[in-house]
């Protein structure tokens, strides 16, 4: 019993790095944390400085053998603290009872009903593959992509060192979504594609919320991720699918769960066009986590103006539209 505490504090705690800060704005008027001497400013990059000493694989570990127990106190316990913890709606879920699901995971990766994330009516448009927070939109210059303000990072890094693959989407379009602990954590097709390459780039596990975005380096092509190349109607479009902190496993719907255990790059080759996939469709899936990279050619699309950074968006919803 002594560890399973020591586990829900751990899982809490890390869940609580990956979140966006959630002092109110009367609080960061005043400069203070309540209750602390601490500034502001300061108190956010505290996660991040903590984050480079953390055990970051040993801590997904446990938190993931413990989301995925269903031991029916311990998982209605988690759930229920999470809801409240998150205001989570759940009358979009398929199960709107929380003690329907059968663990921590189980909810996590919750489905959702039916026409409660509509297509844009107009079949050429690209739409989000999240729910989430526009965290960057914009272009691509020269293999840099921008983190945050005064933070860029590398193309090829990215996508695992792969020159040919990134001379494709070199000064093309990016953008970025984060999806926060209370968002619903299913990955959709943005565009009618067909898969052609996968790749699963081992890295390290820092949160992605903005502190963190913030304030370490080059973090989207320091992290763990899935990348799926596919072809489409505007040329090829990259989904990555960056993981995090407390993020036990990314899955995708043709490979399963995709954590090798392996130090080295790997690349899967799908040429036989056997994985089609349908504007819409579900792809994968974080459980906990994380952050979705989108890329694609120069001249291909445009960004719809209406998104902008700090953006809220909802998957399904209109995010481009074709040159």
């Amino acid at each position: 019993m002594f560890y399973v505490r020591v586990f829900m504090c751990m899982f809490f705690f890390c869940v609580l790095l990956t979140s966006q800060s959630v002092h109110t704005d009367n609080q960061i008027q005043r400069g203070r944390v309540v209750g602390s001497t601490i500034d502001s400013t300061e108190a956010y990059r505290l996660f991040p400085i903590v984050q480079h000493i953390l055990p970051h694989h040993l801590i997904n570990e446990l938190a993931y053998s413990l989301a995925e127990k269903e031991w029916p106190w311990l998982k209605n316990w988690l759930i229920h603290r999470f809801i409240a913890m998150y205001d989570i709606d759940m009358s979009d879920a398929i199960y709107q009872d929380p003690d329907d699901y059968s663990s921590f995971n189980d909810f996590f990766t919750r489905r959702l009903l039916e026409g409660t994330r509509p297509l844009p009516l107009d079949p050429s448009l690209i739409s989000s593959p999240v729910d989430g927070t526009i965290s960057q939109i914009g272009e691509i210059k020269n293999d840099k992509i921008i983190q945050a303000k005064q933070h860029e990072y590398n193309l090829t890094t990215l996508l695992g060192g792969n020159r040919e693959l990134a001379d494709t989407f070199d000064n093309g379009l990016f953008s970025t979504i984060y999806l926060s602990p209370g968002d619903y954590h299913r990955v959709h097709m943005p565009a009618t594609g067909t898969l052609r390459q996968m790749a699963f780039v081992p890295g390290s596990l820092y949160s992605v919320n903005q502190d963190s975005v913030d304030n370490i380096d080059n973090l989207f092509a320091r992290n763990e991720r899935v990348i799926s190349i596919f072809d489409t109607d505007y040329g090829p479009m990259a989904v990555i699918m960056v993981g995090a902190m407390v993020v036990g496993s990314m899955e995708t719907v043709w490979a399963g769960e995709v954590k090798t255990g392996s130090s080295d790059i790997l690349w899967y080759s799908y040429d036989d066009g056997s994985v089609t996939l349908a504007r819409g469709d579900e792809m994968g899936l974080f459980k906990l986590g994380s952050t979705v990279v989108l890329l694609f050619p120069k001249a291909a699309i445009h960004w719809l103006e209406t998104y902008s950074l700090d953006t809220k968006i909802k998957m399904g919803s209109a995010l481009a539209r074709p040159n």
